[in-house]
C-alpha cells in the first residue's frame, strides 16, 4: 500500500490494558445499562453461540461505548468548542448521544449513502450532519486529511480511549462466560475488534478472536494473504459499517498481534443470518451486526463456546423489510 502523506495521527494506539478497560466501565456505568450475553439454540453439535446484545444500548449499537468514553475521558474545557467524529453512522449517533448528555455542541461528517435512521438520529439529538464524499470520508478516518475545524476531533478507529471503550464488551463477555472459545465481531475500522480481543486476551489467552467481513469490502482477508496491508477494490453493498479499501494503517500493528483470523462471509449468508435472528430470538440486527453471526455459521474453524457480537440494530426500515422478505437490500 502507498505510505500516507499529510497525516494529522502520526502515532498509532496501543493495546489497551485491563485497568484502563475497568477504568473506561467505571465511567460508562452512570450512562448506560451492561448490555446482555444469551444464548441462541441451534441446536447445533459442536457450537453453542451465544449473542452479545449490543443493539440494546440506548443508541442501538455498541459505539456509545467508545463514543462516552473518547469524551469523558477528556478535560471539559477541552470540549468547549464541541466535538466532531467522521462516522458512516453509529459512531456519529454515540457521539451525538453523549455531547447531548454532557450540553455540547457536536458536528458529525458522514457521506450521503449512510443510513437515514441514523443520520435522523444525529440531528434529533442536536448534531449537525456535514455531509461529505465516501473518498473524503475515508482519508479523514485514515488520518490522511482532516477538516478545519474549531470542535475536538474523535477518531473513530484510532483514538485511544475509543479502543479503551470498546473494551469493556470483552470485559463482559469473560465475566458472563468464562469457558469462551472465539468470540467474532464484525469488522469496520477495526477498533471494536482490537478493544475486545484486548480485554478477551488478557484474561482469557486461549481464546480466539475472528473479524467478520462483508465479502465485498474484505481488506483483512486480503491483508492476512499478502502478509501486509493491501489495497482492494470494493464493490457496492446495503451493509454500511463494515469494510474499507484497505485498512487503517496505524491500527494495524495492534490488529494483527490480536486476532486469529478473518472470514469474509456473502450476503446471502448475512440476511440469512439477520433473518435468522429476527426468527430464533426476535433480534433486530443491520447488516454489519449480523456478519458475526454469519461468520461463525460458515466457518468450520469456529467450534465450542462461540460469543457474536451483535453490533448494531440501526437499519431502515425499507431494507430491514428486503431482507426480512428474502431478498437482499439496495445498497
Amino acid at each position: 500500500m502507498t505510505p500516507l502523506s499529510g497525516s494529522w495521527e502520526t502515532a498509532g494506539p496501543r493495546r489497551p490494558g485491563l485497568d484502563e478497560i475497568e477504568a473506561a466501565r467505571g465511567r460508562l456505568a452512570p450512562y448506560m445499562l451492561r448490555t446482555p450475553l444469551v444464548h441462541l439454540d441451534l441446536g447445533l453439535p459442536d457450537q453453542r453461540i451465544f449473542l452479545k446484545l449490543e443493539t440494546l444500548s440506548p443508541t442501538g449499537a455498541f459505539k456509545l461505548r467508545p463514543a462516552l468514553n473518547a469524551l469523558l475521558s477528556r478535560d471539559i474545557a477541552t470540549l468547549r468548542n464541541g466535538v466532531a467524529t467522521a462516522s458512516s453512522g453509529n459512531m456519529a449517533y454515540g457521539v451525538a448521544w453523549a455531547a447531548n448528555r454532557l450540553g455540547v455542541p457536536m458536528a458529525a461528517y458522514m457521506y450521503s449513502g449512510a443510513p437515514q435512521t441514523k443520520i435522523d438520529g444525529v440531528r434529533k439529538l442536536g448534531g449537525e450532519v456535514r455531509f461529505i464524499s465516501m473518498e473524503t470520508w475515508w482519508r479523514y478516518i485514515v488520518g490522511a486529511e482532516r477538516p478545519d475545524l474549531k470542535e475536538l476531533l474523535i477518531n473513530p478507529v484510532t483514538d485511544q480511549a475509543v479502543l479503551t471503550g470498546n473494551g469493556t464488551i470483552g470485559l463482559e463477555i469473560v465475566e458472563d462466560l468464562p469457558e469462551v472459545d472465539v468470540v467474532v465481531t464484525p469488522f469496520g475500522g477495526g477498533s471494536l475488534t482490537t478493544g475486545v480481543a484486548s480485554a478477551v486476551k488478557a484474561s482469557r489467552p486461549q481464546a480466539k478472536v475472528i473479524a467478520a467481513e462483508d465479502e465485498n469490502a474484505a481488506p483483512v482477508t486480503a491483508a492476512l494473504a499478502a502478509g501486509s496491508i493491501v489495497e482492494i477494490e470494493t464493490r457496492p453493498s446495503f451493509v454500511k459499517s463494515i469494510g474499507g479499501p484497505s485498512l487503517v494503517p496505524q491500527l494495524w500493528p495492534v490488529v494483527s498481534q490480536l486476532i486469529d483470523g478473518a472470514v469474509a462471509v456473502s450476503l446471502d449468508q448475512i440476511t440469512d443470518a439477520m433473518r435468522l435472528l429476527f426468527s430464533k430470538g426476535k433480534v433486530v440486527a443491520e447488516g454489519a451486526g449480523a456478519a458475526s453471526l454469519a461468520a461463525a455459521l460458515a466457518s468450520d474453524q469456529i467450534r465450542g463456546n462461540v460469543v457474536c457480537v451483535i453490533s448494531g440494530g440501526n437499519i431502515d426500515a425499507m431494507a430491514y423489510s428486503q431482507a426480512l422478505a428474502g431478498t437482499i437490500p439496495d445498497p
